[in-house]
């Protein structure tokens, strides 16, 4: 995949880039993103850079993650980071990707993830044929699960001890997005389309 960057109202969605190492390093000081994150913890200086400098364009080379480093388009700063990830169904009769992200502390609460999310969303929905979007957490990430709420993410449920972390099994909240569920937003300006592409017909069932 070609790497791709999408603007909305209030934000830059595009690819990390090596000089986003610093930002990336001081966000990830926070102790709840690596608490419910999969970044390493300690997260050293090392770690940004090779998220940024290896892990994000070989993910995009090789189609197993879209990484997006969110920006503020008024000062440039970091405002979080959003990726599609699990993408090994992309591409099979599954279409599938899930949705993953996290939020700089001193940029919360002004909607950014929300507003990036979308556009990702969109993205993911027109241009690259998604069907079903799912996002997952911990159980117990309330923040995370706010943000997925609010895209329209329905709650399917609890997968038990799916998460292995620190050595202990944990539960993992499941929810998921249709194409359906977006009809009618406006898209980002990057994404080159502007409707759903035409999608395996779904028969929900009637119970």
């Amino acid at each position: 995949m070609k790497p791709v960057t999408l603007t909305t109202e209030r934000l830059v969605v595009r690819p990390f880039e090596p000089s986003d190492a610093p930002a990336v390093h001081a966000a990830c000081q926070a102790p709840d993103i690596p608490r419910w994150t999969s970044v390493p913890s300690p997260y050293g200086v090392a770690d940004a850079e090779q998220f940024v400098g290896t892990a994000v364009p070989e993910g995009w080379r090789d189609d197993t993650a879209y990484h997006f480093a969110v920006v503020t388009r008024a000062d440039g700063v970091l405002a979080g980071a959003m990726g599609l990830v699990r993408l090994a169904r992309l591409r099979t009769p599954e279409r599938q990707a899930e949705l993953g992200y996290w939020a700089a502390t001193e940029q919360r609460g002004r909607g950014y993830t929300v507003e990036a999310a979308r556009a990702v969303l969109r993205w993911a929905f027109c241009d690259l044929g998604v069907e079903r979007m799912e996002w997952r957490a911990e159980a117990g990430n309330e923040g995370s699960r706010a943000v997925a709420r609010k895209l329209g993410f329905r709650m399917e449920g609890t997968l038990r001890a799916e998460l292995v972390r620190g050595g202990t099994r944990r539960d993992v909240w499941i929810g998921s997005l249709l194409p359906s569920d977006l009809t009618g937003e406006p898209g980002p300006s990057g994404s080159g389309g502007t409707a759903f592409p035409d999608a395996t017909p779904y028969l929900p069932y009637p119970g």
